[in-house]
Formats: structure tokens, C-alpha cells, sequence
């Protein structure tokens, strides 16, 4: 009887656990805080049918006030306007990581790094091991996503040199047990002058589209691939 009822705590638990929702971070700059994309991919997550069973962690809730929310839209997420890679890696994402325990983390940083630190290709790469780092520290089992920066209208240098730089970092810092995948957002893959705000930094409602295009369907294998690994663990313990 003792081992029956450790069996079925086992089994309830592991339920539990397979029915708990999906947390993700959507760490970034200015481009993850004040513009569009993010509700354009909680529609896909709606579409998918996963809507409900993904939570949008992080201590910001701000949005741009032109964006349209649709029902139900988690607001939740980690993107500070202004902040660079290299601040975020030493000064805040462990403790980010530590509070909410992300399953999946997206992020795009590195364009504050260029226009305001004025850091170099290997600083922006080294502070985005470290957030890998403090990542993995919190949930060994995240999965990463890391986003090609979008370009500015000048097509700055450093820019284009770390995200031609990004796969091979990728690759480097990927592991069965956290792997890394690449959204691409940059110039390369298709993105124009045409899809910035006036700013020349930022991305108008063009540009939201082709960010939500590149890094929504990310997600969603992401969280299916979350979903997947939970029901695994779930067939072993019961």
C-alpha cells in the first residue's frame, strides 16, 4: 500500500507537471518593450492553439500605446528600453532567471551596445554567453532562442559583423540538453530601410510583422518542443 501511494503521487505530480503552462521570457531593449511584435505572436500562439498553455514571464508589462492587444494577451515581459547586453549579463538576468524560472527565453540585444556603450563585436558576444550562462543556472533544460538584431538605416557595421557572427556562437554554446536556435531578423534575411520607424532604429508595423514572423514560429516549437519533453518525463515517472 506504501509503494502504491508513492507511485501515485509520483503520477499526479508528474500530471502536474505536464499540464503546467509554458513560461517564457522575452528578454530584450527598446525593440522587445515599446514596439508591436509580441502581441502579433501571442496571436500565433493563439492560433496554434497554445495561447493557454503559455505564461509570458518578466517584471515589465509596457507595450506600446499604438499596439493593438488582442483578448487575453500576456503582457508580461523582460525588455528594458535603453539597456545593453553587456549591463543585463552582469547587473540583472540572474536574478530575472532565478524569479521567474523560464522554460523558453527569446531575446534580441546588442543594437545599445553598438549605438551607446560603443562595444565591439566579441563584448557583445561574450555578455550574450554570459546570459546563456545565468540562463541555464536557473533551468539547465532552457531552451534559447537569440534573434539576429534588425538593422539600422545605416547599416552599422558592428551590427552586421555580430550577426554574422551569431550562428557560429550559436552553434558553439548549443547543447541537447539547452539548445540555442537562431531567429533572423537582420538585413539578410530580408529586412529593409522600408520596415523602420523614422528613428531609423526601431521597427515600424512592417518591421513588427517581419520580427513576429521570424521569431513566432521559434516559440511555438519551442514551447511544443517543452510540451514534449514534459509528457516524456511524465511516461517515466508513472
Amino acid at each position: 500500500m506504501h509503494f502504491s501511494k508513492l507511485a501515485l503521487s509520483a503520477g499526479l505530480l508528474a500530471t502536474v507537471a505536464a499540464q503546467a503552462k509554458v513560461k517564457v521570457m522575452l528578454l530584450g531593449d527598446s525593440i522587445t518593450e515599446i514596439t508591436c511584435w509580441r502581441p502579433l505572436v501571442w496571436n500565433q500562439l493563439t492560433s496554434a492553439g497554445l495561447a493557454n498553455s503559455v505564461d509570458f514571464v518578466g517584471s515589465m508589462s509596457s507595450i506600446g500605446g499604438s499596439c493593438q492587444k488582442p483578448s487575453g494577451f500576456d503582457q508580461g515581459h523582460e525588455g528594458h528600453s535603453g539597456w545593453q547586453a553587456y549591463d543585463i549579463a552582469r547587473n540583472n538576468i540572474a536574478g530575472w532567471v532565478q524569479n521567474t524560472k523560464p522554460d523558453v527565453v527569446q531575446f534580441m540585444l546588442g543594437t545599445n551596445d553598438v549605438n551607446i556603450g560603443k562595444r565591439n563585436q566579441q563584448s557583445i558576444l561574450d555578455s550574450y554567453t554570459a546570459l546563456v550562462k545565468a540562463m541555464r543556472a536557473a533551468n539547465p533544460n532552457v531552451k534559447v532562442i537569440i534573434d539576429k538584431m534588425i538593422p539600422t538605416s545605416w547599416s552599422d557595421a558592428t551590427i552586421e559583423a555580430v550577426n554574422s557572427a551569431i550562428p557560429n556562437w550559436a552553434s558553439q554554446q548549443s547543447t541537447a540538453q539547452s539548445p540555442i536556435v537562431v531567429a533572423d531578423c537582420s538585413r539578410a534575411a530580408g529586412y529593409t530601410n522600408a520596415m523602420l520607424a523614422g528613428d531609423g532604429v526601431h521597427p515600424n508595423s512592417a518591421g513588427d510583422q517581419f520580427i513576429a514572423q521570424q521569431v513566432g514560429p521559434k516559440i511555438i516549437q519551442a514551447v511544443k518542443d517543452v510540451q514534449a519533453g514534459r509528457t516524456v518525463a511524465k511516461r517515466f515517472q508513472s
